[in-house]
């Protein structure tokens, strides 16, 4: 029996017991199963699905002790100091720099790497602009490479193909919360002496083969925005192992200033930098949430394995592919729904939801390279810097540039997930996939 017919199975028979002393129940019963929600059916969901408690007493402690300690600034108080200690100490890496947001976290990263204006960073076109605009911010050109569809990540093979003279970094994101290749990345990055980030945005305590993401790269760098696995409303953490670029991204986070954990403060303006510090009402959060994270992950990757499982057989529904020794910690459920099947991922969006799945369409909605900033080369004022410096050169970004990423942002279809879900909650999803799968009309 497949998990469709079981799926009707156990349908019908809730559905008889709501129908006894009905005279026409029989009817009644084929016309619910016969029929989509959309179309007035009856729907696999009727109840929400269970909402994300970031947050709790244990986050208010730490709040109130940071209030009542009257010093709110980082670098002459302790909460932010003990959270980068024991991030540093969970990661096993030297260095460790608190920031504003995951876009600073990128920023910072590229700021300690110290490029030239003009310089060439490789990325991925299917992320948030959070990891372009820090490429900009620099006066260095983002050049897009194409991704596989199957993960959403990087595909090696096409970033190798777009490394120019003047490329010097790459920025590799690890898409939904599942590691990119990094074997492949890290073999491209010698090869061409180039410098790899990785951008950890979606994948929160991560392995890649026995490596945490983040920690494999050259530098690693993480959002804790709201919807992230662990978070404090906003903020981001540049990590290395390399002393040099640990210190000047602390360097770089402060205005060129250092302020070390001795209380020191050190007023040099070494370089141009913005000031990206992050409070202590952010570090006593995230204090909280660090002792969380692990259970966070742990608990989205079983459960959304789960649903990996039992999406495996829908036709023209594409669950994402599953790597080797890598773990996938789920940042939200990514679904591509095949067109070459016949299936519209608009028609099939809306008719899930109206099962009552929580599903939304492709984020971020397009292509980075198709948003206007990038087509028009909207910057500074009217310069059109970057791209018009005599260091760099004028990049066009056209539809068609990376046909995989156009792709996935037609075909995708995002079921939000989160860790306080249940396995019950997860079947129904799946029964959902299934019903709306073999139901919904084929072009």
């Amino acid at each position: 029996m497949s998990i469709h017919e079981e799926f009707l199975t156990n349908r019908k028979e809730h559905i008889t017991s709501s129908f006894i002393g009905w005279d026409n129940r029989e009817e009644e019963i084929e016309i619910s199963l016969s029929k989509l929600a959309i179309d007035g059916g009856e729907a696999v969901r009727k109840t929400q699905f269970p909402k994300r408690k970031t947050y709790g007493i244990e986050e208010a402690q730490q709040v109130i002790e940071a209030l009542n300690s009257q010093d709110l600034f980082f670098a002459t108080a302790k909460k932010v100091y003990k959270f980068l200690n024991e991030f540093k100490e969970l990661y096993g890496v030297k260095h460790a720099t608190a920031s504003t947001s995951g876009t600073s976290a990128i920023h910072v990263a590229l700021g300690a790497l110290n490029l030239e204006p003009g310089d060439e960073v490789i990325t991925t076109p299917i992320s948030d602009m959070g990891t372009v605009a820090p490429i900009l911010l620099q006066n260095c050109i983002p050049v897009f490479a194409d991704v596989e569809l199957d993960t959403c990540n990087l595909d090696p093979d096409d970033v190798e193909r777009r490394i120019t003279d003047r490329t010097r970094a790459l920025i590799v994101v690890h898409c939904w919360g599942q590691p990119a290749d990094m074997d492949r990345f890290l073999a491209i990055a010698r090869r061409h002496n180039l410098k790899l980030i990785e951008d950890c945005a979606q994948a929160h305590l991560a392995y890649y083969k026995g490596r945490l993401a983040g920690t494999i790269g050259d530098l690693g760098a993480f959002s804790l925005q709201q919807s992230k696995h662990m978070t404090c409303g906003d903020g981001g953490i540049t990590i290395t192992n390399d002393d040099e670029l640990g210190r000047r991204a602390d360097l770089f986070v402060d205005k060129g200033c250092d302020w070390t954990e001795d209380r020191r403060y050190r007023l040099t303006y070494s370089f141009l930098a913005p000031c990206y510090r992050m409070t202590e009402l952010q570090g006593a959060v995230l204090l909280a949430q660090l002792g969380k994270l692990k259970w966070v992950v742990e608990r989205r990757q079983e459960l959304g394995d789960r649903l990996t499982r039992l999406l495996g057989d829908v036709e023209g529904v594409h669950p994402p592919r599953r790597m080797v020794d890598v773990d996938h910690r789920y940042w939200g459920y990514p679904l591509r729904i095949d067109q070459g099947k016949g299936l519209s991922r608009d028609e099939f969006v809306k008719a899930i939801s109206a099962e009552g799945i929580p599903a939304g369409s492709a984020w971020p909605g397009k292509p980075l390279y198709l948003f206007d900033m990038l087509q028009k080369h909207i910057t500074y004022g009217t310069s059109g810097y970057p791209f018009t410096a005599k260091e760099g050169r004028m990049i066009d970004y056209y539809e068609g540039l990376c046909p995989n990423a156009e792709r996935v942002e037609k075909e995708m279809c995002t079921i939000s997930i989160n860790e306080f879900y249940s396995e019950q909650d997860i079947d129904d999803i799946s029964q959902a996939v299934h019903k709306v799968a073999k139901l919904l009309p084929r072009r």
